[in-house]
C-alpha cells in the first residue's frame, strides 16, 4: 500500500474515532498531495509524496520555533502533535553519525576538494537518501569537511 492510500485509510479511521487533530492533519496532507498532482498533471510516486511530507514537516518545525520564541505554548503543542502525525508517514531520518558517514563517502566518491563541489555532493546525497537526509544538516557537515 502506498503512502497516499495509507493516509486516506488513516483519515477514515481518524474520522471514525473522532480524533480531530489527526483528521485535520491528514486532510491537510491529502490536500497538499492532491494539489501537487493537479499542478503536475500526474499521479505522484511515493518518493514524490515523501518530498511533500518532508516539506510539510519542515514547515511545522519552523512554526514550532517561531511560536516558541513568541511564547505561544498552546500553538507549539498543536504543531508538535501535527508533526508527530506527519513523521509516521516519512522514513526514519538518518542519525547525525549516519549522515556524517554518508557525506564522507560521497565526498570521496565525487572527489570533492572545495566548496565549489557542494552542488555535486548535495545532489548525490539527495539521490541516495532522499527525504531521510536533512538538507540543512548535510550542508553544515559538508561545510565543516570542505571549509
Amino acid at each position: 500500500m502506498g503512502i497516499k492510500e495509507q493516509i486516506k485509510n488513516d483519515l477514515k479511521e481518524a474520522m471514525r474515532a473522532k480524533d480531530v487533530q489527526k483528521r485535520d492533519t491528514l486532510r491537510n496532507l491529502s490536500a497538499a498531495i492532491k494539489q501537487a498532482e493537479i499542478d503536475g498533471k500526474k499521479e505522484l510516486s511515493d518518493t514524490e509524496i515523501e518530498a511533500i511530507l518532508a516539506k510539510y514537516a519542515k514547515q511545522r518545525e519552523d512554526a514550532i520555533k517561531q511560536f516558541s520564541e513568541a511564547g505561544r505554548e498552546d500553538l507549539v503543542e498543536k504543531e508538535k502533535a501535527e508533526l508527530e502525525i506527519v513523521y509516521n508517514y516519512l522514513p526514519k531520518p538518518l542519525s547525525d553519525e549516519e549522515l556524517q558517514e554518508a557525506v564522507k563517502k560521497v565526498v570521496e566518491e565525487v572527489g570533492a576538494s572545495s566548496m565549489r563541489d557542494m552542488g555535486k555532493i548535495m545532489g548525490k546525497i539527495k539521490a541516495l537518501y532522499g527525504s531521510r537526509a536533512d538538507g540543512a544538516k548535510v550542508n553544515k557537515i559538508v561545510k565543516e569537511m570542505l571549509g
